[in-house]
């Protein structure tokens, strides 16, 4: 893909210099003969990645990204924002407010523009290749209505918007003083493109708030399951709460709440750093000539029944409620974008839904009732978890994938069907192991990473028999059910496959959660204990400072390349800190010192899920997919040239 330079004179004055520098030889050649290229018209969309309301956020994207893959670009984006995250300014300048609802119309660069449905697109138009010096370009822009005319010097951009929908032929007529004038054309047609996301909390990025919680020095109180008065530790406090610390002083969770971490959408943990908006970003980046209108539905917890099809409990409360108790639910993703489909083809009916992306089938198959098995490992914690269901053991998971994930799926096609069409359009992302390393070696177990609640120890041998019985049973299942093999029954095998990527699982054999490399931040290999031993466990000395390590618990950023790209339960309670409302009634903490908050908080913020740079890498794997599904790379009309005929001919 070839990006025209910004301004042709900057661009002369760099090939001045480059030709009064260089010797005479091969390069002066090789000079010589990119300045010959004729001359053509290039056009590009602006900001044309439509959830961003201003297209400096899109531009930066677009810098990171040249030449890089999504990883690389999220590694140099960490570093350049000292890993504090590209999002956390971002997430308040959205098309998508903080409970999810699209705004309508958005305001994108001073412009009302409907999301779903846009009636035009700006694009700027350029004149490029060997342009003579001070050339005079008359253009003229025709979509079938009355033709935009304007005359300019070449060298400056054209700005304008064209109609959605429609071909614009776009016609320059260029005089260069007494040089005979040509005439050069092209079709310009935007295509927009409207990309779903639906899922669980990989799809949604869970692990990843788009503002990470701020940490203060001080500890804060959280008390043991059925323990004594004096059955209690401290862990780092958030930063700015200047409420009750000590588990004798309990104040409001409203108030607690006001300084927790920042989601743009709070009730599904939806993060823009998920791998669902980085391939629709990349997308959009990538391919000069199209729009992406991307709906992000994907809800951390939901499974097929109580996610896609059925609702779902809030993990937390919008920002704006200040209730103790969340009762509010999130409405089923297929009937939140069959409502959308439905809206944006009464308004345009050639509108159709173009990708949708999709990971599913984790919790279906108790994925975190095997995670809360292998981390738990006090027997009174394991056993109030295993009353309460929730725990699960590798047999109750793969029972599941035995029947009722299969009748899942086949119920998933039947409904995705009438929305895309083609179920190729459905780009199903599986999972990556989150337990290997050096190359797909098991994680050995151990408190690190995880020390953060006292009960929680990776054991050792219940680890390795959950990490191989997803990398040797769960994965491959769920492939064979998004492809339709291996005795999986579908309607019609051929048409019934989704497009599925797994092509991130063989990085991520080197990237687990137990994972360490001496390139990992300063903070972490200094405060994070491989024995475990990361907090001071005398009451007195951690009310004040939890750390055995001395530093500021502020001083952990979320945002940095790690050689793990799987959040461990220290990074989960470190980057948001999760009290999630959106419990049964039964489970519903006392108040905000109570023991259930302190295990949730250090797990329900996404604790074995990955980091931005897992999603990174996930949306590296889902490009060439999505790319080839929409056909991205098919050829485009060609630019046409000819000299004008001489003044006063004979017309044809």
């Amino acid at each position: 893909m070839i990006r025209p330079c910004l301004r042709s004179v900057i661009c002369a004055a760099l090939l001045a210099v480059a030709l009064f520098s260089a010797s005479a030889g091969p390069a002066a050649a090789q000079t010589a003969a990119a300045a010959s290229a004729p001359m053509q018209i290039s056009w590009e969309v602006r900001n044309r990645f439509r959830l961003f309301r201003e297209e400096r956020d899109f531009l930066l994207h677009a810098d990171s990204l040249r030449n890089r893959g999504v990883l690389a670009s999220e590694d140099a984006l960490e570093v350049q924002s000292d890993g504090r995250g590209w999002a956390r300014n971002m997430v308040n300048r959205l098309c998508i407010d903080l409970q999810g609802r699209v705004a309508d119309p958005c305001i994108r660069d001073n412009v009302k523009e409907n999301y779903l449905t846009p009636i035009d697109h700006a694009i700027v138009v350029r004149l490029t290749g060997e342009v003579p010096v001070g050339a005079t370009c008359a253009w003229s822009f025709d979509d079938g209505d009355e033709p935009q005319q304007s005359t300019f010097d070449c060298a400056e951009p054209v700005n304008l918007r064209v109609r959605y929908g429609r071909q614009t032929v776009a016609t320059v007529e260029v005089s260069s003083g007494s040089d005979p004038s040509q005439r050069i054309s092209t079709e310009i047609r935007v295509r927009d493109i409207f990309i779903a996301g639906l899922g669980d909390s990989i799809a949604s990025g869970e692990g990843n708030p788009d503002r990470a919680v701020a940490l203060a020095d001080e500890g804060f109180c959280f008390r043991y399951y059925l323990g004594s008065a004096a059955a209690q530790y401290y862990r780092p406090s958030r930063g700015g709460y200047k409420g009750g610390r000590a588990c004798e002083a309990p104040d409001s969770l409203a108030n607690w709440q006001h300084y927790g971490a920042l989601w743009f959408n709070a009730a599904c943990h939806r993060s823009l750093y998920s791998y669902q908006t980085r391939a629709a970003l990349a997308l959009a980046v990538d391919y000069p000539h199209i729009a992406v209108t991307y709906l992000p539905l994907a809800c951390t917890g939901a499974s097929i029944a109580d996610g896609l099809f059925g609702s779902q409990r809030a993990r937390e409360c919008p920002p704006s409620k200040s209730s103790t108790t969340c009762q509010a639910g999130v409405n089923g993703q297929l009937a939140e974008l069959r409502a959308a489909v439905t809206a944006a083809k009464r308004r345009q009916p050639d509108r159709t839904l173009d990708l949708v992306l999709l990971s599913i089938g984790a919790n279906d198959a108790y994925f975190s009732g095997l995670v809360a098995d292998v981390i738990v490992d006090t027997a009174t914690e394991r056993e109030l978890f295993r009353r309460t269901g929730v725990m699960a053991t590798v047999d109750d998971s793969r029972a599941v994938l035995a029947s009722d994930l299969p009748r899942g799926f086949a119920k998933l096609r039947e409904a995705l069907r009438p929305l895309i069409g083609d179920l190729a359009h459905v780009v199903y992302t599986s999972y990556a192991n989150p337990a290997l390393t050096n190359g797909g070696a098991p994680c050995p177990g151990g408190r690190a990473g995880f020390d953060i609640h006292p009960s929680f120890n990776a054991d050792p041998q219940r680890l390795a028999d959950v990490s191989a019985y997803v990398q040797n049973e769960f994965l491959p299942q769920l492939k064979a059910l998004a492809l339709c093999q291996s005795g999986i029954l579908c309607r019609d095998p051929a048409s019934d496959r989704f497009t599925f990527v797994e092509a991130h699982q063989a990085a991520f054999s080197n990237h687990g959660f137990c994972a360490r490399a001496d390139s990992d931040p300063a903070f972490d290999k200094e405060c994070f204990s491989p024995k475990g031993e990361s907090f001071d466990p005398d009451i007195v000395n951690s009310a004040n400072q939890p750390l055995l390590c001395g530093r500021s618990a502020g001083e952990y950023r979320a945002y940095l390349p790690r050689a793990r790209w799987i959040r461990d339960a220290n990074d989960s309670y470190f980057a948001a800190m999760t009290y999630p409302q959106g419990l049964p009634t039964s489970m519903q903490p006392a108040d905000i010192h109570d023991a259930t908050w302190g295990v949730l908080s250090a797990v329900y913020g996404g604790a074995v899920h990955p980091s931005a740079e897992g999603h990174a890498a996930m949306a590296d794997a889902v490009l060439p997919a999505a790319s080839a599904v929409l056909g991205l790379d098919a050829a485009e009309p060609q630019v046409q040239g000819q000299p004008l005929a001489p003044s006063g001919a004979a017309q044809q």
